[in-house]
Order: C-alpha cells, then sequence, then structure tokens
C-alpha cells in the first residue's frame, strides 16, 4: 500500500513538473518579439528603395538589437495609414505627408533632416529653406503682381516648396481668393504649367514656355546657383521644412528614446547611407518638435486651404 502510495506521487508530482515545465516553454515561445515596423515614403520603385534601406535597417538592428523591418508603402497616403492603423511604429516622410500623419494619426515629428541648401548667394545646412519666384534677367516681369495672364512653371502640385508655400504668398497679397471653403487656385491669376520638377521649370523657362518659374532651395547646389546666376528674383517665401523622421503614438518608451539615439548616431557616423536612401543633400538628423518644425507648414495650409491630393482620412 505504501509503494501504492509513493508511486501515485511520483507519478502526480511528475504530471505537475511536466505541465510546469510545458507551460513555461509555451510562455517563452508565446513572448511576442520586439520589432520595429519603419514605412517610407514612396518616391521611386520600391525595389529599389528597400534596396538602399538594407544598411540603415542593418544600422538599426544593431544599435536596438531589436528586429527592424523597413516597408515601403503604395503610396504617401498608405504611410499615414500606416502610422494611423498601427501597421508602422516611425516614417521617414516629407513636409507634407508628415503634417497630415500629425493632424490625422496623432504623430509626432521627432527628427529633422538638417540638409545643404541654397539660401540667396551661399550655400548652408539648415532644417528648412526658401522659394524662389524667378524670370529671365530682360523679361519685364519686376514683381508677382506683374504675373497676372502669364504663363508660371511649377514642379508639382503635392510639392510643399513649389506649390503649397508659393501659393500662400500669392494669397496673402491677395493676389488668389480663398472663397467659400474652396481651395485656393494659382489658375485664378495666372496659367499655371505643371513641369514635374525644378529641373524641367528651369529648361522650361530657357526655351521661353513659360514666363516664370518656381525654384527652391533643396536642389543641388550646380543647378541652384546656375538658375540664381542665370535669372532675376523677384519674390520668395518661406521657411520651408524639410523631412523629417516621425514616430506613431504607439512606439512607447524605452524604444522610442532608443530609436531616435540610433537615427542620430546614423546621421553623425554613417551620413553616405541616407544620402542614398532619401536624399543627396542630408547632412544629419537633428532633434525638433511637431510644433517647431511644422508650425510654418501649418500657416499655409491655413491660408490656402489646400488638401492633399490622395485620399487621406
Amino acid at each position: 500500500m505504501k509503494h501504492l502510495h509513493r508511486t501515485i506521487t511520483l507519478i502526480v508530482f511528475g504530471a505537475f513538473m511536466g505541465a510546469l515545465i510545458t507551460s513555461g516553454l509555451s510562455l517563452l515561445t508565446n513572448q511576442p518579439s520586439q520589432k520595429i515596423v519603419i514605412a517610407i515614403q514612396p518616391t521611386i520603385a520600391a525595389s529599389d528603395i528597400l534596396q538602399r534601406a538594407k544598411p540603415v535597417e542593418t544600422f538599426l538592428e544593431e544599435r536596438l538589437a531589436v528586429d527592424v523591418e523597413m516597408y515601403v508603402p503604395t503610396s504617401y497616403a498608405a504611410v499615414v495609414e500606416a502610422l494611423r492603423r498601427g501597421h508602422a511604429h516611425a516614417a521617414l516622410m516629407s513636409a507634407w505627408p508628415s503634417y497630415l500623419a500629425w493632424k490625422l494619426s496623432d504623430a509626432e515629428v521627432v527628427l529633422a533632416e538638417v540638409r545643404t541648401v541654397g539660401s540667396g548667394d551661399k550655400i548652408v545646412n539648415a532644417t528648412h529653406y526658401f522659394s524662389y519666384w524667378v524670370t529671365l534677367p530682360d523679361s519685364s516681369i519686376s514683381s508677382l503682381e506683374d504675373l497676372r495672364g502669364k504663363k508660371v512653371g511649377l514642379p508639382s502640385p503635392i510639392s510643399t516648396s513649389g506649390y503649397v508655400a508659393p501659393l500662400s504668398k500669392l494669397v496673402e497679397k491677395g493676389l488668389v481668393k480663398v472663397e467659400g471653403g474652396k481651395e485656393a487656385d494659382p489658375s485664378s491669376f495666372f496659367t499655371v504649367v505643371f513641369t514635374g520638377g525644378y529641373a524641367q521649370s528651369w529648361k522650361a523657362l530657357q526655351a521661353g514656355d513659360v514666363d516664370a518659374i518656381v525654384i527652391a532651395g533643396d536642389i543641388p547646389a550646380e543647378l541652384y546657383f546656375e538658375v540664381v546666376a542665370k535669372t532675376k528674383v523677384i519674390d520668395s517665401q518661406g521657411p520651408i521644412p524639410s523631412h523629417a523622421v516621425v514616430f506613431s503614438k504607439e512606439l512607447k518608451e524605452p524604444l522610442r528614446s532608443k530609436l531616435i539615439q540610433a537615427f542620430i548616431e546614423l546621421g553623425d557616423r554613417q551620413p553616405e547611407l541616407m544620402r542614398s536612401l532619401v536624399s543627396a543633400l542630408f547632412v544629419k538628423f537633428q532633434l525638433t518638435t511637431t510644433e517647431e518644425h511644422l508650425s510654418e507648414l501649418a500657416r499655409y495650409l491655413k491660408l490656402t486651404n489646400l488638401r492633399y491630393l490622395e485620399k487621406v482620412g
């Protein structure tokens, strides 16, 4: 009887320990692994962006000791949606999409790109820049008022420096009206020619296809100085914010602070990786806040009542 009792006790104890070990292993295997997902605003083919992102991904993983996944959503709007729905913890974004992420997903701008930009007759490193209205030196146009009824080359209707900020200047001067809750429309003042880029705008001006263009400081220095040397500036607008690193509200401490520091180290130690991934003008990252970096853009958008062309929100 005692032998039977001892046997039963051992069986029960063995079953208990087995269950405990199994439970422990289950808990370990079911623990969610830490992972940071970073969305990159699409500018070229996704496959090309991801190829360039691999070294950045590796650098961040080594600094953070967690898995980092960088991916490219299908559109600017999809980046905002990824932050809003918690599918991405952070994103590399240009100014206007950063603003939308702030307003629509309660995301936060934490880092601004310091870039090499043209400013007047010199090159500076800054987190903001200006854009300029220019025409050929022998043109009779000498002010924005003279552009009424003329043909003006603008790079794109979603360009912060080439459309949003210049249009806000026209509204400020009373040359374009915002009525009935509608968006400001520069075509009510002059003929708009969307050229597809600043280099194309410059070619159009030289060819006589347009009477004036807008050129920005965040273009290659060679192009910037060529345009400045061969045109006359009739007006300007700014400051215009550079690209930014945006964090989702779902990214919590301590990973939040660690990721900020990792990005800063990336910019300081291997800026060439960001030049390849985002912009050849990249210098480093600088700490900032949403309000500090985007306040002027918010003012431009309020003046013009512009809405992003892609469907967001």
